[in-house]
């Protein structure tokens, strides 16, 4: 049995995602790495980030990303789609730059890929997550963020990203068959410095609307009330031990339960879906009672 890593990513050193980490987090349990790396901007190193990780697993394929893509996330499907199509295992494991796995669910996923391998009704595995918000302490478990998600799939040329390339599906837009293993993704998108989680949210809208010229606030992104987002208990993966000991805006985070807000609510922090959250952890294990599922679930 042969396990392919994959990826797609562009500028990941400007906007601060950890995709070294999320590369070393599963190099020990695949055979080889596929990334399909888009033309970064001047001075941006995750080339480099990418070029010190000590291995002969990983395949570098430059990408140049096209504009006329950047409507509804595109050109994240398209790049995570290309990615997929030069992996050569059995099954292919994902992860988005912003995303590790920890090395307690290494064994884990070796065994169910192959206790699945022969069982050709399974098209993917699904995997839990953990949503990491302002700092590596406060994990949301909140209505209306996704608890699950495809990470890994069958090398099937049938199958392709879906939409924005949170996930996956087959044929003509069928759903996959998945089973649900247990592994967990540790998310750290919303997990990086307030003017570059600024910047990188605009930078993100044009992937959806086109080039708007947004302008971001000078104080960066405001992460809200820490103070009603429940404390994280567990451990990290190993691998992310360096970024979460050079954090260094926790003086610039609100860790009260009361924010006047210079933005939006978000959903979490919301009174509708705040009471939603509390009954779907207090009494269905924190999964939603009417979450989206783009998966059939079987055993």
């Amino acid at each position: 049995m042969k396990i392919s890593g994959f990826t797609m990513v562009k500028n990941a050193d400007k906007y601060y995602f950890p995709v070294k980490e999320s590369i070393e987090s599963i190099l020990p349990i695949v055979d080889e790495f596929v990334i399909a790396l888009g033309d970064n901007d001047p001075g941006d190193k995750t080339r480099e980030l990418i070029e010190s990780i000590e291995t002969d697993k990983i395949k570098i394929i430059d990408r140049v990303w096209s504009k006329a893509d950047f409507v509804n996330g595109n050109i994240l499907a398209k790049e995570t789609s290309f990615a997929l199509s030069q992996c050569t295992g059995d099954w292919c494991l994902y992860l988005q730059a912003d995303e590790v796995i920890h090395e307690k669910d290494h064994e884990t996923i070796v065994k169910q890929c192959r206790e699945n391998l022969k069982r050709p009704e399974v098209d993917g595995l699904l995997f839990d997550y953990n949503h990491f918000f302002g700092d590596y302490d406060h994990r949301l478990s909140s209505h209306g963020w996704y608890k699950n998600e495809i990470r890994v799939v069958r090398n099937n040329a049938n199958i392709y990203s879906y939409k924005d390339a949170q996930s996956f599906r087959k044929n003509d837009n069928e759903k996959l068959n998945v089973v649900r293993i247990g592994a967990e993704i540790y998310h750290y998108g919303w997990v990086r410095p307030p003017e570059l989680m600024e910047t990188k949210k605009i930078k993100m809208d044009t992937f959806y609307h086109g080039d708007k010229n947004k302008k971001a606030r000078e104080l960066g992104y405001d992460y809200g009330p820490l103070g009603r987002i429940p404390i994280y208990k567990g451990s990290h993966p190993k691998v992310m031990g360096e970024m979460i000991d050079k954090l260094a805006w926790k003086d610039r985070l609100n860790y009260s339960k009361r924010a006047n807000l210079d933005r939006p609510k978000m959903k979490h922090e919301k009174l509708k879906y705040r009471i939603i959250s509390a009954l779907e952890n207090a009494l269905n294990g924190g999964q939603e009672f009417w979450g989206y599922s783009n998966w059939n679930l079987i055993k």
